[in-house]
């Protein structure tokens, strides 16, 4: 029997091959760890479905260790994998099952982009980055939170280099979208934009960028754009999800995500206002770039566990769409990780 197992979680995208990248980045994962054992599922778009993933992984496996390969928490983070994880621990009673934070704005994260922006610069023959204006363009959220983290990257953009304007733009369900952040630089007076998609890997809004990217072009001629590669297979990510293991298996206190087992999570499934409810036999095909731009339900439900043995509901950094039944402080009470 294998102690630990570990479930790589991909968010799964209807471009096939967004789906073959995080199998190959699995694949590069088990080369750099020879000594672990590594199992890949997919939140939706994909036949290996997250309750799939964890059958698998179960299999011959004492712990369990979930992470998720997702770079901001929204509500697949904190509903759709938690919610496989109960239903896997009802059917594997004997196995243990540990989920893992996701990527989050880091340090790491912040290097790739960094990096990224750097090579743009040297793209557009190093032009004064005063008046080279850098977009930040990532996957909307109806979750302020996962917004917010973006933001965050955006900030931290600006104090480490010297651009003046770090814009942040979302492709899909909350504003502003790329073209409402490049007219804002235009008039700021930048003459040169740099696009940087905050994506792992590649998939339909992906490709939406660059088509995005060449109708700007033609609209702003007097505007020197270049886009980025998404961050893909850049070591950080590797050592990120590598942290997240040997914090999981260390037993360290931040190690656990704070959805996991969360009872205003259950509070919220109990009363229909859960998150997707994956079929174990049909791919989702939920249109995840939100052609509607409604925002989900599940993503404002953010809710989030306590440590082992703290049974009672607890207020916390989220926003609920319903009043705290003990709206107490805690003394574990802090921001999502």
């Amino acid at each position: 029997m294998t102690a630990d197992t570990i479930l790589l979680v991909g968010h799964g995208s209807r471009e096939k091959s967004g789906n073959d990248e995080i199998l190959a980045f699995a694949a590069q994962w088990r080369l750099r760890q020879p000594g672990w054992r590594i199992e890949v599922c997919f939140i939706e778009f994909s036949e290996i479905t997250m309750s799939e993933g964890l059958r698998r992984a179960a299999a011959g496996a004492e712990r369990v260790l979930v992470v998720p390969l997702i770079l901001n928490a929204a509500g697949h983070v904190k509903m759709d994998i938690p919610q496989a994880i109960d239903g896997a621990r009802l059917k594997f009673p004997q196995v243990r099952f540990l989920y893992a934070p996701h990527l989050t704005a880091c340090d790491h994260i912040l290097a790739i982009v960094k990096r990224r922006l750097k090579g743009a610069m040297q793209a557009l023959d190093m032009p004064d980055p005063t008046t080279t204006g850098v977009v930040i363009l990532g996957r909307g959220s109806s979750d302020r939170q996962a917004n917010g983290d973006m933001a965050k990257m955006a900030r931290w953009l600006m104090e480490e280099t010297d651009h003046e304007l770090v814009d942040l733009a979302f492709t899909g369900i909350t504003w502003p979208r790329l073209e409402k952040a490049v007219q804002r630089q235009s008039l700021l007076g930048m003459t040169q934009v740099v696009v940087l998609p905050y994506y792992l890997f590649n998939g339909t809004l992906v490709e939406r960028i660059g088509r995005q990217v060449e109708n700007l072009k033609a609209q702003y001629p007097a505007i020197r754009f270049t886009s980025t590669a998404y961050f893909g297979f850049e070591r950080e990510i590797f050592e990120v999800l590598e942290e997240r293991v040997i914090d999981l298996k260390r037993g360290a206190p931040e190690s656990l995500m704070p959805c996991d087992g969360c009872k205003y999570r259950a509070f919220g499934v109990e009363h229909g206002l859960g998150g997707h409810h994956h079929d174990d036999a049909v791919p989702h095909t939920h249109e995840h770039d939100h052609a509607h731009e409604q925002p989900h339900v599940h993503a404002v439900i953010q809710i989030h566990s306590q440590p082992q043995g703290h049974e009672a509901p607890h207020g916390h950094g989220h926003d609920h769409p319903h009043p705290h039944p003990h709206p107490h402080p805690h003394p574990h009470e802090a921001a999502h990780p």
